[in-house]
């Protein structure tokens, strides 16, 4: 079994449609951002793990240029999120055994960021209704349990770094009110990413969270930025 289901509040975060149906029905040529059309989206699918990273690469750049929360990012993400159970989300990536799948969750922890309680808080101080109801940004970040909902699943996976990237992912999403409930479970593999992995980023991420929550951590470490 290439991973496990959390059984913690699974049934309180709503289920993401089909990746199919966000594909299809989704008018990517009416939204304002550089993304133009799904057929990016579908080369996540392709068996070959450099058109992946590619177009994960080329994902980054059109829904989440220069840390911006377009449109089109909130369809790109349920999208990204539905297609994690997907057999082609296994493929090894290139020169390394890890499945892609970690690099989708990745991609979902990175752009999840750019909505976080941090960034628009800053951003709030600047450009006052930021956040207002029915903006962009609100809209995306009220999609964050169901994003959860597709994230929990690997948070116990067979494979190290997918575990990890599902844990970064978790932590920030766990921001919303809605999925307190997950934080002390989040806690305990937050706590893991610090006695066990050497990525800097992703024990940032992990502290940041614990400290929030109220959590004694160790002393701190120097400040990186979690993604370019």
């Amino acid at each position: 079994m290439n991973h496990s289901r959390s059984n913690v509040g699974a049934s309180r975060e709503p289920d993401l449609p089909p990746y199919q149906v966000v594909l299809s029905e989704t008018d990517w040529g009416t939204l304002a951002t550089p993304f133009r059309n799904g057929e990016v989206l579908a080369r996540l699918l392709t068996p070959d793990p450099r058109v992946q990273v590619n177009a994960l690469s080329e994902l980054r750049e059109m829904v989440g240029h220069q840390n911006t929360i377009y449109e089109a990012t909130a369809p790109a993400a349920m999208y990204v999120a539905g297609i994690l159970t997907h057999p082609a989300a296994m493929t090894p990536r290139p020169y390394r055994n890890v499945p892609i799948r970690a690099a989708m969750l990745s991609w979902l922890a990175s752009t999840v960021y750019d909505a976080s309680d941090e960034i628009v808080g800053r951003t709030e101080q600047y450009f006052p209704g930021f956040l207002s109801p029915g903006t962009i940004v609100a809209s995306f970040r009220d999609l964050r349990p169901m994003l959860y909902q597709a994230v929990s699943s690997f948070l116990r996976d067979s494979h190290a770094d997918v575990r990890e990237a599902a844990v970064v992912a978790g932590l920030i999403l766990a921001e919303h009110p809605v999925l307190t409930v997950h934080r002390d479970h989040l806690a305990v593999h937050a706590r893991a990413i610090l006695d066990t992995s050497g990525d800097h980023p992703n024990r940032r991420a992990a502290r940041k969270a614990l400290e929030a929550w109220g959590h004694d951590v160790p002393d701190s470490e120097p400040l990186l930025e979690e993604w370019d």
